[in-house]
């Protein structure tokens, strides 16, 4: 779970604090004034410098209050994503569901589930991936967390997503022969997975 504002207060100290506070404050006047600034505005700029001003254990909620507290659109978190370091995309993925985006912002899950930083992977399976990527999709990143060693804890609605698909059940049992095969050890998560595939059981009489 990501850090909240408040918990950020009590681990910050000093000059860390005072530049979250002027960081936010940029970030809040950009929500309140879309389309003043032309070209990067200045939350943009702190939000690549996070990790240096406030550490780098606190630079994932940092970027992502920021985010939030822009009331970023698409451009911003295509642009802070494509441009960004493998840290800062991590922290655009952690921030999609907390934004209002709708589905718009599937290209940057797709394109961090083409990767094998498991970071990215990680990310991208969280709550946004699980509530907008399509069947396809969302079978293909469950894989994708196996063959990388992502756990399975982190697939975001894993039992609700997973529940009576037959058709990755199909996959997860191709995928486990493969590496039998290959005398390759099968993913400790694959069998969590398969067994929440089972389809629910028929309704009794009783019930």
């Amino acid at each position: 779970m990501l850090t909240d504002r408040k918990e950020l207060d009590d681990r910050l100290r000093g000059s860390a604090r005072a530049w979250l506070d002027e960081a936010l404050a940029e970030a809040a006047h950009a929500a309140a004034h879309p389309g003043a600034n032309t070209g990067n505005p200045p939350w943009e700029l702190r939000f690549a410098s996070a990790g240096r001003h406030c550490g780098p254990e606190n630079a994932d909620p940092v970027r992502v209050l920021l985010l939030i507290e822009a009331a970023a659109g698409l451009p911003a978190v295509t642009r802070l994503y494509e441009q960004g370091t493998a840290a800062e995309r991590r922290a655009v993925l952690l921030a999609l569901h907390r934004l209002e985006l709708g589905p718009a912002a599937l290209p940057l899950v797709e394109d961090a589930l083409r990767t094998n930083d498991t970071r990215l992977v990680a990310a991208a399976v969280g709550p946004y991936g699980a509530a907008h990527l399509d069947a396809h999709g969302w079978r293909h990143a469950v894989l994708k967390c196996l063959f990388t060693e992502v756990p399975v804890e982190a697939l975001h609605s894993l039992a609700e997503r997973a529940g009576g698909d037959a058709e990755l059940a199909r996959m997860l049992r191709d995928f486990a022969a493969e590496r039998t095969a290959a005398g390759r050890d099968v993913p400790a998560g694959l069998p969590t997975v398969l067994a929440l595939t089972a389809p629910a059981p028929a309704p009794t009489e009783d019930s």
